[in-house]
């Protein structure tokens, strides 16, 4: 919005042709993502508190944990409004990359949003918060991964094929399918990536600041592939693909990152609020749909190792205690799980990491893959 009202008067202010460049509008939308954290994040938490909207404590969850059915959830309204803002303000809201990756975002925050309504509903009815039914939910998340699949094979936002992939340290290796036919393969490709990257970044959100910072650190690597593969001169350089105009993806990933810092400043120990499925599931939307867009889903492994991990701790630990209860009985498959408890980072709070212990050193494995990632722009 700034960037269409006010770069026509860069004539006049020469000060405003910094709105021509990528890293000057996406530090302003990484500080204004800040900003409006610290500005609406307390209004609504007191608003969720009052509306009672407080976070379900599973059963067999760390005793650690018992305290916290009295902290507000559903503060992934705080991350929505400072990431949408932020992104409104900055960025060039006539770019495809840009529009793809907040529809994206805004419809997987609208599946989390009615999940944690319905547990609020069904709380005060007194009845079992079950929230959304998980049918439903998956639904809705298959729904979005169809449409973006569909629209990036049809409407191709590149120079690139719309079914088409890149594979990191490799030089100009494209992945496309053989046939035309074969092409239409690619649209469950990107509902399973969606769909996928979605509910492991919702698995990880079970500890204070856990999946803001992952996620923080994520998109900022996605945010520097966007830039650099944005750019003629760094794109040839590194002897990537060149993406025209996904580098104004650069200010979307800006906000984001803002978004999350902000609300880790109310979600670190001991959290004042938590994201609930509204915010998880909006950024794990986000994270997908970013590497979808720049022809990198296979750079998942690298900066979503930790949230990879995490849902194979829950697939496994269900998939061999049903085996094992169907082979050998039921007490025996509970005295021999896989872990002490899933998802992962529950298993090494019960062998005694305190909880922010955990999140820290989750952070730094974090930190690592996302060095990883970045290493295969050189590594060609």
């Amino acid at each position: 919005m700034l960037y269409t009202l006010l770069l026509p008067w860069a004539r006049e202010f020469s000060e405003l042709r910094l709105l021509n460049y990528i890293t000057f509008r996406a530090g302003a939308a990484f500080v204004t993502a800040l900003l409006v954290s610290f500005v609406l994040g307390p209004a609504i938490i007191r608003r969720l508190r009052a509306m009672a909207v407080h976070q379900v404590v599973r059963e067999g969850t760390p005793d650690s944990h018992a305290g916290k059915g009295t902290t507000p959830t559903m503060g992934g309204l705080i991350i929505l409004a400072a990431t949408f803002i932020p992104v409104l303000l900055w960025a060039r809201l006539s770019n495809r990359y840009v529009l793809l990756a907040m529809f994206v975002t805004a419809w997987m925050g609208g599946i989390g949003f009615l999940d944690d309504y319905l547990k609020l509903q069904q709380k005060r009815r007194g009845e079992k918060n079950l929230g959304l039914v998980e049918r439903y939910k998956l639904a809705g998340q298959v729904i979005c991964g169809l449409g973006l699949g569909t629209y990036l094979l049809l409407f191709p936002i590149s120079t690139l094929p719309g079914a088409s992939t890149t594979l990191p340290f490799f030089k100009y290796v494209l992945l496309v399918p053989v046939t035309a036919s074969l092409a239409w393969l690619y649209i469950p490709w990107v509902t399973f990536i969606l769909t996928g990257v979605s509910n492991a970044v919702n698995l990880t959100d079970g500890l204070d600041g856990l999946s803001s910072g992952l996620v923080a650190i994520a998109v900022t690597t996605l945010g520097l592939f966007a830039y650099v593969l944005g750019r003629k001169d760094t794109s040839a350089y590194l002897q990537v693909f060149y993406l025209l105009g996904s580098g104004e993806l650069t200010v979307f990933c800006a906000a984001v990152v803002g978004a999350c810092i902000g609300f880790l400043w109310f979600n670190a120990h001991p959290a004042q609020v938590f994201m609930g499925d509204t915010g998880s599931l909006a950024l794990g939307g986000a994270v997908g749909a970013i590497a979808l867009l720049l022809k990198s889903e296979f750079l998942l492994l690298f900066v979503g190792a930790v949230f990879f991990a995490e849902t194979v701790s829950v697939i496994l630990q269900r998939s061999v205690f049903k085996y094992r209860k169907r082979r050998y009985g039921e007490e025996y498959a509970k005295a021999n799980r896989v872990f002490r408890r899933a998802p992962l980072h529950h298993h090494f709070e019960l062998m005694g990491w305190p909880e922010t212990q955990v999140v820290v050193r989750f952070w730094i494995v974090g930190i690592l893959c996302a060095i990883l990632a970045l290493s295969t722009l050189k590594l060609r």
